[in-house]
C-alpha cells in the first residue's frame, strides 16, 4: 500500500479547518499544516491533528506556498486539500481502495471536484484536478493565483469526488485581481492561462470591457486549451451581452464551435439570445441542442444544469410562448423530476396548476 502525505496551506480557517480533516485524517499517513498568518484559531485546531504545522510568510503566491508545503512531505505520495474541502466517507472509503491498489508507476492521479451544489446536494459544477503526486517526481505548483500542477504522462483517472464547501461570505474577493494587478503593475508577461484567468476576474467584478479586452487577447493568442478556449468565447459573449453589444455576443457564441463540437451552456446562451428575441421557434432549437450535446473528454468544468436542468426549464417557456401548453408542462415535469425545489419549477407548477383550475371552472 501507498503512503500518502496531506499537505494544505491555510489562513485563518477555524471554521472549516476541523471539518477537513476530521474527513481526511484515516486516508493519510502525514498531515502537514502550512499556516501563511493566521490570526484566529486555525493553528491551535490543526494541533490536534499533527505537530507538523509551518510557518510561511505570504507574498502573493499560491504556488510559492503550495511548493513549501510539498517540501516537507516524506510520504510515497502527496495529497492536497484546501481547508474547505470534504471528503464523504462514501468517497473516502474509494480512496482507501486507491491506495491498497494504486501502482508505484502512478504519477499522477486526479479526483473530480465538485465546487457547487443544488438544493438536493447534487453537484452543479464539476471539474478534475490534479489531487495526489508521486513525491519522488519533485512536481511543482504554476502561478501565484488560480494555481495548478502542471500534467504528467502516467496520469490514473480517478472518480473519487471531493467537495469544496465554501462558507458564504459577504461580496466579492478582491485577493485574486490584486495579485493580477501586481503582476501587471511590475511588467509580468503573463501566459495565455494567467491572461484567461485574469480576464475571469474582470468579470466577476463587472469590469466587462476588461474582461472582453483580455479574453480576446488569450483568444487570438491561439496558444489556450481547447476548453479554456471554448469557455473564453462563452465568457465573452456574456460580456458583450453585459455591454449591450449583441451582435458581437453572437459571433462570440458561434466562434465557440470553432474548437469542437457545441458545449451545452453555449447552446444556452444561443437559446436566451433568440428568447429575449421573442424567437422562440430559433431558441427551443437552441436549447433542444443543449439536452443533446456533450461534454468534451476532458478535465474541463463541467456544470450539468446547462445539459438538464436549465433546457428543460427554458424548453417550457419557449412551448409555452408558442402555445403549445401540452409540451411546456413536459418539460417542466422533466425539470421537476431534476430538482422539485427548484424556485423556477416551484413557481411553473403552481401557475400551471393554477391554469388548471380555471379552465375547470370555465367548463363547469
Amino acid at each position: 500500500m501507498i503512503t500518502v502525505s496531506l499537505c494544505m496551506i491555510v489562513k485563518n480557517e477555524e471554521k472549516v479547518l476541523g471539518r477537513c480533516l476530521d474527513s481526511a485524517k484515516r486516508l493519510v499517513d502525514e498531515i502537514i499544516i502550512v499556516d501563511t498568518g493566521s490570526v484566529d484559531a486555525t493553528k491551535k485546531i490543526a494541533a490536534e491533528y499533527t505537530r507538523k504545522i509551518y510557518d510561511f510568510k505570504w507574498i502573493d503566491d499560491f504556488s510559492a506556498a503550495r511548493n513549501f508545503s510539498f517540501s516537507k512531505a516524506s510520504m510515497d505520495y502527496i495529497f492536497w486539500l484546501d481547508a474547505d474541502d470534504e471528503i464523504s466517507k462514501e468517497q473516502a472509503d474509494k480512496f482507501i481502495e486507491l491506495k491498497e491498489k494504486l501502482s508505484m508507476e502512478v504519477d499522477m492521479v486526479t479526483m473530480l471536484y465538485d465546487t457547487a451544489f443544488d438544493s438536493y446536494g447534487k453537484p452543479l459544477m464539476t471539474s478534475t484536478r490534479e489531487r495526489l503526486v508521486k513525491r519522488d517526481r519533485a512536481f511543482r505548483w504554476i502561478d501565484p493565483v488560480h494555481e495548478c500542477i502542471p500534467l504528467s504522462e502516467n496520469i490514473y483517472y480517478s472518480d473519487i469526488r471531493i467537495s469544496h464547501k465554501k462558507e458564504k461570505t459577504d461580496g466579492i474577493s478582491h485577493r485574486n485581481i490584486k495579485i493580477y494587478e501586481k503582476m501587471e503593475i511590475e511588467s509580468a508577461v503573463f501566459t495565455p492561462r494567467q491572461l484567461y484567468y485574469y480576464a475571469r476576474e474582470f468579470f466577476d467584478h463587472s469590469r466587462y470591457e476588461k474582461s472582453a479586452e483580455y479574453l480576446k487577447l488569450f483568444l487570438e493568442g491561439g496558444q489556450g486549451w481547447k476548453e479554456d478556449n471554448i469557455a473564453a468565447c462563452v465568457l465573452l459573449a456574456k460580456c458583450y451581452g453585459n455591454l449591450n453589444e449583441q451582435e458581437k455576443m453572437l459571433s462570440s457564441l458561434v466562434k465557440s464551435f470553432e474548437y469542437d463540437s457545441p458545449r451545452p451552456e453555449a447552446c444556452c446562451e444561443l437559446g436566451y439570445f433568440y428568447k429575449r428575441k421573442n424567437d422562440f421557434k430559433t431558441a427551443l432549437k437552441w436549447f433542444e441542442t443543449a439536452l443533446n450535446a456533450q461534454y468534451g473528454d476532458s478535465i474541463g468544468f463541467v456544470q450539468e444544469k446547462f445539459s438538464a436542468m436549465v433546457p428543460h426549464l427554458e424548453l417550457c417557456v419557449c412551448y409555452y410562448g408558442l402555445g403549445d401548453i401540452k409540451k411546456a408542462i413536459f418539460h417542466n415535469n422533466m425539470a421537476t423530476e431534476i430538482n422539485e425545489n427548484d424556485k423556477s419549477v416551484i413557481y411553473n407548477n403552481e401557475f400551471f396548476a393554477k391554469s388548471t383550475r380555471e379552465r375547470n371552472r370555465e367548463v363547469v
